[in-house]
């Protein structure tokens, strides 16, 4: 996993519950300093510190960590089907038809 994706997810986590850097990093047992390092992907968090932010911020480690985890991949295909069931059958050819052509042009 890259760093930098681990840095944004950790910093939308944060803020999505409105905490400040500061309030994240004394969670966390951290400085502001590093919490700011790991959210612009300069530095990756050690097992330890991992877990403290994952308690901290109250979310799963798949959703940290899910691009760079084998098993993840089960769970982004449940969370694109669910999606994908929810709508109309014109809505998902045209979800189908942009996501291909999303593809196409990577």
């Amino acid at each position: 996993m890259e760093q930098s994706i681990l840095g944004k997810r950790i910093k939308d986590a944060r803020k999505k519950l409105k905490l400040t850097q500061a309030r994240l990093a004394e969670k966390a047992n951290i400085s502001n300093v590093y919490l700011g390092e790991i959210e612009r992907g300069t530095k990756i968090p050690s097992v330890p510190v991992l877990i403290d932010l994952i308690e901290a911020l109250e979310v799963s480690s798949d959703y940290l960590l899910r691009d760079s985890l084998k098993s993840a991949e089960a769970i982004i295909n449940n969370e694109l089907t669910e999606k994908l069931s929810k709508l109309t059958p014109k809505q998902r050819k045209t979800a189908i038809d942009i996501l291909n052509a999303y593809i196409n042009n990577l």
